[in-house]
């Protein structure tokens, strides 16, 4: 798998903060592999309870199956990368939501 040059400058055109931009990116990415994780735990629970011993090797192939499959799938980082550029994604910052709402008269 080869590597991808990633545009910074493309990528903190929201928030105009590279560091606030790659936590925005880690917290979707936490919360991508998060419900990967989740999707193939439910896959793999269904090979849970075979015990014959017939069955038993074919379960195995299935479960490697299910298992290369969720492998291949893309990283969780990338999805993040690729739906900020795409601004799927929303964030904002209640901090600065604070300083704008005390600096704003009234």
């Amino acid at each position: 798998m080869g590597m991808k040059t990633i545009d910074i400058e493309n990528l903190t055109a929201q928030s105009d903060n590279v560091y606030e931009t790659v936590v925005v990116l880690s917290k979707r990415a936490r919360q991508i592999a998060s419900r990967q994780k989740a999707e193939l735990d439910e896959k793999l629970a269904y090979y849970e309870g075979f015990t014959s011993e017939m069955d038993n090797l074919r379960m195995q192939e299935e479960q490697a199956h299910v298992s290369l499959e969720y492998e291949k799938c893309a990283k969780p980082t990338e999805i993040a990368i690729s739906e900020l550029e795409e601004n799927e994604i929303y964030f904002r910052n209640p901090d600065k939501e604070e300083e704008l709402s005390r600096a704003l008269p009234g």
